[in-house]
């Protein structure tokens, strides 16, 4: 499968970011990809929402998620991208939607790990996610899903790799700091190797976040990637024929000691 990431700078106006996503969405059929990746708060950024924010959310998710459904099957291309969904409170959650070619939804995902770190506290706007880890099915591999911050606890990623994902999907809103892109990329790399999944990341690209997509194979190697564009698609062929590869003589998974780890 053909995979592209999609790296870009949300508005805080939903119908602005969908048009960026259609457009992005169309790049990446050209470039052959069956499924394309945007990152976290595509729908739009809580930086640049103006108002309350749980009023935009519960006007903007519906609409949002019909645009990217709409756009799924009118490009016949998958499509998984980050947005804020109504939890009946004033804290929505930070969730991700997976869309098939035929804008089917096949899973949502909500984001667990809340960024309450580096001064941040993303747990005084959002609602955590509390339900099982999400794997999805499109196109003949199975994708785990994760968010930004879920990145640093490999418990999520191993968790995903033993229920069956070949690849980890992970949209993001990285923040900027000093050595913040060192650790998205080792984070990702090694999310790859300790796991032998490939690893396919999204991520904004604005004032205060890094960009830095990448798709990442089941030995950490970068095959595709992006640095600090503002709007720009990458693309890569991932297949479960590298990820038997690799197992073959790095069976880490096949050689846990889960009699004494669990």
């Amino acid at each position: 499968m053909r995979i592209s990431v999609g790296q870009f700078r949300p508005t805080g106006v939903a119908a602005e970011n969908v048009a960026t996503i259609e457009r992005m969405a169309e790049r990446a059929k050209d470039d052959g990809a069956e499924l394309v990746l945007f990152p976290e708060e595509s729908m739009f950024t809580v930086r640049h929402v103006q108002g309350p924010l749980a009023a935009a959310v519960d006007a903007g998710w519906s609409s949002f998620v019909r645009d990217l459904t709409r756009i799924a099957a009118d490009l016949e291309i998958a499509v998984v991208a980050g947005g804020y969904e109504p939890s009946g409170t004033d804290r929505p959650y930070n969730t991700l939607v997976a869309i098939d070619a035929t804008g089917r939804i096949v899973d949502t995902y909500r984001k667990m790990h809340l960024y309450d770190a580096f001064r941040y506290r993303e747990s005084e706007r959002i609602t955590p996610g509390e339900r099982d880890l999400s794997i999805a099915e499109l196109g003949g591999l199975r994708f785990g899903m994760m968010t930004c911050y879920d990145l640093r606890f490999p418990e999520v990623s191993r968790a995903l790799a033993v229920a069956g994902a070949d690849v980890l999907l992970v949209p993001a809103a990285w923040f900027k700091g000093d050595h913040k892109i060192e650790h998205w990329q080792t984070l990702l790399k090694a999310r790859a190797v300790e796991n032998t999944v490939w690893v396919v990341a999204a991520g904004t690209r604005s004032d205060n976040t890094i960009g830095h997509s990448a798709i990442v194979d089941p030995l950490a190697i970068p095959v595709a990637y992006l640095g600090e564009e503002g709007e720009a698609i990458a693309t890569a062929e991932v297949t479960r024929e590298r990820i038997d590869e690799v197992r073959e003589f790095l069976p880490v998974l096949a050689n846990r000691r889960t009699d004494i780890l669990g």
